[in-house]
């Protein structure tokens, strides 16, 4: 993760922002260890002693001192894949979800913590191609879900069509199979629709996604149609997908009434846990049965994200995950 700041545009609502990921800390840390980005050494002291007042378990946090622009580090953070039962890292471009928003630190994050030794000594290979974390899932075997409004759009890879994109993501990350779902949007939402607020799998036969079921909402139609579309897919098997509906949360506004991307899909899948996003909502309990009956044997965990979706991510958003065997050095967490 990166911890939010107040040279960034987090500074207006800094201690609600800070408390959610004290909160993530303190549940992710009772199952694995977290890596922190911070701005500098003092931020590094701040974020620490915040913890340590917090009932997180310390000897699984690893702070750096990174600058950044800003803490989505589901898209600037690096993919994992395994070579030959190796664990290799794989960073691609990072250029600001298609030039949208200052990107030069955030780009450099993942090659900064690897010289750190933060990823320690797992290789990492660059990637030259634009792709971000939030717009691809995987069903853990050979296939992956993704959109074509955000993969196609000509701000991130304009030299490359559909085909060479599939192409090029079949061979980086050795799937057989790329469903790629042409509907699908939430107002508020400015990364061109990522899958992580839209579709995910929960396992190779199933996939939860945000439904909305009232007319009235401006994202109704196209996610009536990614229903649609998803409902049309197939497993490897040829069999249908188990298909899971989370509903939308009742519409949630900026100061400017600007409605924000507020779903459940923005869930995190860490080891024995399922951390899922809630915003003082009558469909949270809903969301998180669901979900519960998708990850038996995992507990499952609101964490309130509120704070989160001013700045129009979530939960999953903010996280990377890592695979086992990627570990930090200790030596160099302080």
């Amino acid at each position: 993760m990166t911890w939010p700041h107040r040279h960034s545009d987090w500074a207006s609502i800094l201690p609600e922002a800070e408390r959610v990921y004290i909160e993530l800390c303190r549940h992710i840390t009772h199952y694995e260890d977290v890596v922190i980005c911070a701005r500098d050494q003092d931020h590094c002291d701040h974020i620490r002693q915040l913890l340590e007042h917090s009932a997180v378990k310390m000897r699984r946090i690893h702070i750096y001192s990174i600058p950044t622009n800003d803490t989505w580090t589901r898209d600037y953070g690096p993919l994992t894949v395994l070579k030959n039962g190796k664990c290799t890292l794989l960073n691609f471009t990072f250029n600001g979800w298609g030039g949208k928003f200052a990107n030069d630190l955030d780009n450099q994050v993942t090659d900064r913590l690897h010289a750190l030794g933060g990823f320690g000594s797992v290789p990492l290979q660059t990637i030259d191609l634009v792709l971000e974390g939030g717009s691809i899932d995987f069903d853990g075997d050979a296939s992956m879900l993704t959109t074509s409004r955000c993969l196609l759009t000509p701000t991130r890879n304009p030299h490359l069509g559909r085909e060479r994109i599939e192409s090029s993501l079949m061979e980086i990350f050795g799937i057989e199979r790329l469903l790629w779902l042409d509907h699908g949007m939430l107002l508020g939402d400015d990364t061109d629709s990522h899958v992580d607020v839209l579709a995910r799998f929960c396992d190779r036969e199933t996939i939860a996604y945000t439904s909305c079921d009232d007319r009235k909402q401006g994202h109704y139609d196209e996610l009536r149609q990614m229903e649609a579309e998803l409902d049309s897919f197939r497993t490897a098997e040829g069999k249908p997908y188990h298909l899971v509906p989370l509903p939308v949360p009742a519409p949630k506004y900026d100061a400017d009434g600007t409605q924000l991307p507020a779903s459940y899909a923005n869930f995190l899948i860490i080891n024995g846990a399922v951390l899922v996003p809630v915003y003082e909502d009558d469909n949270d309990a809903i969301a998180l049965e669901r979900l519960g009956a998708c990850f038996p044997g995992r507990d499952i965990i609101g964490i309130n994200c509120l704070p989160l979706i001013t700045q129009h991510g979530s939960l999953h958003c903010i996280t990377m995950q890592l695979f086992t065997g990627i570990s930090a050095t200790r030596q160099d967490t302080r």
